[in-house]
């Protein structure tokens, strides 16, 4: 069964299975807490539980509490292990906590994974006068992939390559299709 729970500062909500759903509203300290009512969401996208207290000498402590990570370390612990050591969203919804959408991953691969920062939309892909130069990392170096007319050809030419480089590990651009196609 599949649980959504509403965030309390936006308007979406956490994918959950029942098995996390369980533990969640059962374990004491995050019944205390009133863990799975106090779930925002997080300036990185995340579902994040804060809540600030106030210590005896009078100072004040921020506990921080990702969702994602408190998942993968109750229920994929044995997956994490030499350089697999962030959790992220194989779909890339940060909000889909559901166990099978939640891998460990090396550094470089969430950093594949990242959001693109090109102008033009699209990884890897820049525009040089009129064309658009495709470019991928390998080894912490750029390589050249070819120039093309469109945007969308140059993104579906570093998809090819990321493929063929680094299988499901790779990043993936969402090629839009242009206006006026059919397909």
């Amino acid at each position: 069964m599949l649980y959504k729970v509403k965030l309390k500062n936006a308007d979406e909500e956490v994918l959950l299975d029942d098995k996390v759903y369980e533990y969640l509203t059962s374990d004491p300290y995050l019944v205390k807490v009133d863990f799975i009512n106090n779930l925002r969401r997080h300036s990185s996208g995340c579902a994040v539980f804060q809540k600030t207290w106030k210590k005896a000498d009078g100072s004040y402590k921020t506990e921080t509490i990702y969702l994602h990570k408190l998942i993968a370390e109750k229920f994929l612990a044995e997956t994490r292990g030499g350089k697999k050591n962030l959790v992220g969203a194989k779909n890339g919804n940060k909000l889909d906590c559901r166990l099978e959408n939640l891998a460990y991953r090396s550094r470089s691969v969430a950093s594949r994974k990242r959001k693109t920062s090109s102008k033009v939309g699209y990884t890897g892909v820049y525009k040089e006068n009129n064309r658009y130069r495709a470019v991928i990392s390998v080894n912490r170096k750029s390589v050249h992939i070819g120039m093309f007319s469109t945007a969308e050809e140059a993104a579906m030419a570093y998809n090819k390559m990321s493929r063929e480089l680094y299988g499901e590990d790779g990043k993936i651009n969402v090629v839009k299709p242009k206006k006026g196609d059919d397909d």
